[in-house]
């Protein structure tokens, strides 16, 4: 991962971050409220050599003397200079005066500091210079050669301890600090991982990561678009519509030696936004001049003409089993635009969607339109997809951000290989416009409303049933 991947990743988990940082500060400040307060008190102490009356006695006697610095820090923790300071205080023994009782010797000094921690701030500098005092009759007695003779090294007390004005426990600006930066480290990892285990598709991005297919378009995520599925035609002029424009766009450069007329639309699973993709991508070519024919080829679960408020007593199935003529089923939308509903649903839609007939209807509608597009089934589910897209020149995936996962995805490629169908890109749908997986290629600027109120639909009833529609897209 570079930079610009950690940043992403920032952009992306923010949340969770932030969530971790204020936990970890949370719990820094509970941690700092709930530790006592506690003091400490420091004595210093000056070890010297006796008997030191010229220069290089003085000189080894000191060098002696620092050597043995580190013994007698270690000696002052000892029960030989405690054990009477708990007497002499009334100290219970039970509460040993080692674990709060510290020594440190400066580098290259004959300084001894003897430092008590204690709730108590008096009682800290009590024990303190108590512990002094006792050392430097301790050391007497063990530095002498014999009995009863003076010792040749010499403690004395050069700083007493006194009572510490502000307690060296808790560290709020500390404990602080360190929960907030502990708090970004963790939130930051805990970022990543969640990065790496998901394996939706956010983006374009995470569909790179899947396959080199191109994409061909993208298709902003619109809450009200269940309600409204047709926004090319409930508004024009809207960014939503834009997008489907350039769809149009990108479509008409797909291999422009072999242009293809006859285009399978499919995704994954369902709820990705196939159908109303398929409508309003139909209804802008029709706007460009093109004439297009829309094939409602899910014949499981149809849901192209309840967008478009069209009838479904007769469609597909009617004309692919003998009962009707094109002519009878293809209902007209809008400009340039014919819709062929699915008609009744049977019980065999894959053998049906791969039969000689569906092949020659398809022969018939390619001669008669500009385009025709299907409108499959998802992939993973059934096999309906992969048989008609035999029968196309292509096929187009509509892959829905936040619905499907990686896997899905390059299961449903797989599929469309193996059985030798043409992918001839990828339209990206339900992208976010912002954050780190918002769809680059335009934006709410470039976006411009027209003043007038869109056309209304005229609809008049024909002898087949179907509903006719005039209406400016």
């Amino acid at each position: 991962m570079d930079l610009q991947d950690y940043l992403r990743v920032v952009r992306k988990r923010w949340r969770i971050i932030v969530a971790v940082t204020c936990l970890a500060v949370l719990a820094a400040a509970a941690l700092t409220i709930l530790t006592p307060r506690t003091y400490q008190s420091t004595a210093q102490l000056f070890i010297s050599t006796a008997n030191s009356e010229t220069t290089a006695e003085l000189a080894q006697g000191s060098t002696f003397t620092q050597k043995q610095m580190k013994t007698y820090a270690d000696v002052i923790t000892s029960p030989k200079v405690l054990d009477p300071i708990h007497d002499a205080l009334g100290v219970d023994r039970s509460a040993s005066l080692a674990r709060s009782v510290t020594a440190t010797t400066p580098p290259d000094t004959v300084l001894l500091n003897v430092s008590v921690v204690d709730r108590d701030k008096a009682k800290a500098a009590r024990v303190a210079n108590a512990v002094a005092e006792e050392f430097t009759s301790t050391i007497q007695e063990l530095q002498s050669v014999k009995a009863g003779q003076e010792s040749p090294v010499k403690a004395t007390v050069v700083r007493p301890a006194t009572e510490g004005s502000a307690p060296v426990a808790p560290r709020p600006a500390r404990n602080l600090a360190m929960g907030l930066l502990l708090g970004l480290l963790l939130g930051l990892g805990l970022a990543l991982l969640r990065d790496l285990l998901d394996t939706s598709i956010k983006g374009e991005r995470d569909v790179k990561e899947v396959t080199d297919e191109t994409i061909i378009g993208g298709i902003h995520f619109d809450p009200d678009a269940k309600t409204h599925p047709l926004i090319v035609q409930g508004d024009p002029q809207s960014t939503r519509a834009e997008a489907f424009r350039t769809l149009r766009t990108n479509l008409q450069f797909v291999d422009a030696a072999n242009h293809p007329k006859v285009l399978v639309f499919t995704s994954s699973l369902p709820g990705e936004g196939k159908s109303t993709s398929t409508a309003n991508l139909a209804l802008t070519m029709g706007a460009s001049g093109a004439r297009v024919c829309v094939v409602e080829g899910d014949l499981r679960r149809p849901r192209l003409l309840q967008y478009m408020g069209l009838e479904g007593g007769v469609g597909l199935t009617t004309v692919l089993i003998g009962d009707a003529e094109l002519d009878d089923v293809l209902q007209p939308f809008g400009q340039n635009v014919h819709v062929l509903g699915a008609g009744p649903i049977p019980p065999n839609p894959s053998e049906l969607l791969g039969s000689d007939p569906m092949r020659a209807v398809l022969d018939e509608l390619r001669q008669r339109f500009d385009y025709v597009i299907i409108d499959a089934p998802p992939v993973l589910p059934v096999t309906d997809a992969a048989v008609v897209s035999r029968l196309a020149d292509g096929a187009v995936m509509v892959v829905g951000a936040g619905v499907i996962k990686k896997e899905d995805l390059s299961r449903a490629l797989d599929t469309l290989e193996t059985v030798g169908a043409r992918v001839l890109g990828l339209v990206m749908n339900r992208v976010p416009t912002k954050g780190a997986d918002g769809y680059s290629y335009y934006g709410e600027r470039y976006a411009y409303r027209s003043s007038e109120p869109a056309m209304p639909v005229e609809r008049t009833p024909s002898g087949s049933g179907a509903h006719r529609e005039s209406t400016t897209v």
